[in-house]
Formats: structure tokens, C-alpha cells, sequence
């Protein structure tokens, strides 16, 4: 594996700008980053002989002799891959994280972490292999639950049995021959909506992911916050009462036995068996169980008891936004991972609780959001994870 890297401050702020940017003309890169013209020319000559930029074509002209238009190398080529607890997805980007092939298929992460992550190589290989991609720059993956960044391995990881400390990062490193890099899916996800999604037009912001796992990204000054140890945004075992529901984790009452999808379809059970709704009762008699699927199919046909859950889970995140928000003060919030057709019915919830009970001034200006990426957000910002490293210094 040869990893080409950026030599110098100067050069990572180059490649990183036409990363989040595009392709620029030589004088629209100078004017950004407040580069010498003498200075410009060294440090594009060094990279496109390096490979990381190449020439895109005649810029706009400005009056005069036209400059070309500079791009990262055709050869950078990233790959995202997210592991959710019953699929794999994963995706080859170009420099500019723009997703050239992507791939989907179920898994059981019980069967571990080895047949896992070697069937999400397998399918990044396919990928490669079809784009005729000779090698990739790096690949960025994204799990659900606590991560270690420095080990690159999940910890303590409710959604993933199995999995302790197995080393993902380097795993992924060997078998692809480039550089890899773990994080947690919702940092990932706000990854992806800060490169490509509503977080592009704040410094500020908050990722709040739903699903089997809840966790918060955090995107602080432009740049992900995780923590002295890798696990701000853990908020999934926040307390919300004592008498609640038990927990995966062997607590009562945390914001993911309540709001999460098997809280969810816990209470859609309980519902369903004590005939407070006969479309639940008649989802749980055809198909013998329920999936949160169905619970917010209910939902959005009308049924009551399935909508009361989603507003109560909805106003119990709405609760603990309140608290983030007056302490973070984001710019925005962002909510994602929601199952199908009920992501309106939560947000009119989250939105009443956050903005009655925040400080106005925490909440003036600030919009409480859905993502409208999907899958997406988590495939580029699995990528845009691995770029930071790899467009860091050498």
C-alpha cells in the first residue's frame, strides 16, 4: 500500500477546498485560502506530480488569458461502508465524495463481526472491481453504538452482541490495503449532511439518529466533536424515570428503551395484546410478531395507538434535545433515522417540546429539521470520515 499524502499545511488545505468544493480555477483557490501566487504554483505543481490534483478543464474567463480549472486526481477514490444491525451498505466515491457505485445487503450482525465485515469487503472489492478502480485512497466505516476512534473497534456495543473490541479498523485496513477509520453511525451521519445536506450552511449542529441505536453527532466550529474518549453523543442511556421500561443495558427507563425501534415495538406489542388497537392486533395475528415497519405503517393509516406512540417517543427526544440545546446552542438540529412516513408526525413533537421549553435565545434562529439524505448521509460521511485522515499532513 502507497498512501499519498498531503506534505504541508498549505497542501491539505488545497486538497480538502476542492474536496468540499469542487473543481476552482488557480486564482479562485489563491483568494480562499489567501495563498501567494508564488506560493499557489509550488504547492499545485508538488500535488498534481503527487497525483492528489489534476486539470479539469478551461476555467470561466475573467478577462485576459484563461486559467484551467483544477480537481483532486481521478486516482483518489474513497469507500464508505455502514453496518446496521440488519444490513450492510456500503459505496465507492470519487475525491469529492460524489458516490459512484453503492451496494446493499441484509446481515445478521450475530452471526459476528468476521462474517460481517468480511462480506462488506467482499462487496466494496465487486465495487472497485467494476468501476476499474486499481486501488482505493481509504475507506471510512460507520457502526452502530459506542466506538473507540483510537482503537477502532466498537465498545460495549448493545446492537452489535459479539462484537466487543474487535478490531474493525484493522480488519478493514488489511483486507482493502488502505487506510481505515471507525466512528460511530451518527457521527457519520452528520459527516454526510455536513458535506452534502443541510449542515453545509452551519458551523454548528446537531445529528439526532433514531433507530435500533439513538446517538447524537455533534459538529462543533466545523468540526466533529467526540469527546475525550470518543463518546460525546452517547445520549441512548440518558434517564428519563426510574419506573421505565428496562433497558439493553440492564437500567430502567433510558431514552432508548422508551424512543428506540425495540421500545417501540415493545409498546406496539403491549398495545396490540390489550386490544387498544385492532390494526396492530391484526398485524401481530397475520405475521406472529411485529416490526417497528409495521408499527409505523399503523401509524401513518391513521391508527390512534400506534401515532400515541411515536408522539410520546417523540416528546421524550424532544425532552432531552431541550438540554443539548441549551447547552450546545447549535445552529441547527437534524433529525434522522426515523422509520418510513412517520418522520413529520415526530418532528411536529420534538419541534413543540424543544422550542416551549428551550430559552428563546438558544432557539430563535434555530430550525429543527429532518434529513432529506437517507442512506446517503451515511455513505458519504463514512467516506468524508476517511478523507480527514488521509488529506490530514503526512
Amino acid at each position: 500500500m502507497v498512501l499519498v499524502r498531503p506534505e504541508n499545511t498549505q497542501q491539505a488545505r488545497l486538497v480538502r477546498l476542492l474536496r468540499d468544493d469542487g473543481p476552482r480555477s488557480r486564482v479562485e483557490l489563491g483568494d480562499a485560502l489567501g495563498l501567494s501566487r508564488s506560493t499557489l504554483t509550488v504547492e499545485l505543481e508538488r500535488l498534481v506530480a503527487r497525483g492528489l490534483v489534476e486539470t479539469a478543464g478551461p476555467a470561466a474567463s475573467r478577462g485576459g488569458r484563461r486559467s484551467s480549472l483544477l480537481r483532486l486526481g481521478g486516482g483518489v477514490r474513497f469507500a464508505g461502508v455502514v453496518v446496521a444491525p440488519d444490513r450492510v451498505t456500503v459505496a465507492v466515491t470519487d475525491g469529492e465524495l460524489n458516490v459512484l457505485a453503492e451496494a446493499t445487503e441484509p446481515v445478521d450482525v450475530r452471526t459476528g463481526p468476521e462474517a460481517v465485515t468480511g462480506r462488506a469487503v467482499e462487496l466494496v472489492d465487486k465495487l472497485r472491481v467494476e468501476l476499474g478502480i486499481p486501488e482505493l485512497t481509504g475507506v471510512g466505516i460507520g457502526l452502530p453504538g459506542p466506538v473507540s476512534a483510537e482503537a477502532g473497534a466498537s465498545v460495549a456495543p448493545t446492537a452489535l452482541p459479539g462484537w466487543q473490541r474487535f478490531p474493525v479498523r484493522d480488519a478493514f485496513a488489511t483486507e482493502l490495503g488502505c487506510p481505515a477509520v471507525v466512528d460511530n453511525d451518527a457521527n457519520v451521519l452528520a459527516l454526510g449532511e455536513q458535506h452534502t445536506g443541510i449542515g453545509r450552511t452551519v458551523e454548528d449542529f446537531l445529528y439526532v439518529k433514531l433507530g435500533t441505536a439513538i446517538a447524537c453527532g455533534l459538529v462543533l466550529g466545523g468540526t466533529l466533536y467526540r469527546g475525550a474518549t470518543s463518546s460525546a453523543g452517547d445520549i441512548a442511556h440518558l434517564p428519563l424515570g426510574e419506573d421505565g421500561p428496562t433497558c439493553v443495558c440492564g437500567e430502567s427507563g433510558c431514552l432508548e428503551a422508551y424512543c428506540g425501534d425495540a421500545g417501540l415495538v415493545a409498546a406496539a406489542l403491549a398495545a396490540a395484546r390489550a386490544g387498544r388497537s385492532a390494526e396492530l392486533a391484526g398485524r401481530l395475528a397475520a405475521a406472529g410478531t411485529l416490526t417497528v415497519r409495521d408499527v409505523a405503517a399503523a401509524a401513518t393509516a391513521g391508527d390512534p395507538a400506534a401515532q400515541t406512540l411515536f408522539r410520546d417517543a417523540a416528546r421524550r427526544i424532544g425532552r432531552v434535545l431541550v438540554g443539548l440545546v441549551s447547552f450546545f446552542n447549535p445552529g441547527i438540529v437534524v433529525i434522522g433515522g426515523a422509520a418510513d412516513g412517520i418522520g413529520h408526525i415526530l418532528l411536529a413533537e420534538i419541534r413543540s417540546v424543544v422550542y416551549r421549553r428551550s430559552a428563546p435565545l438558544a432557539t430563535g434562529t434555530m430550525p429543527v429539521v429532518l434529513s432529506d439524505l437517507g442512506g446517503r448521509a451515511g455513505l458519504v460521511g463514512a467516506a468524508r470520515l476517511v478523507s480527514e485522515q488521509v488529506f490530514a499532513t503526512g
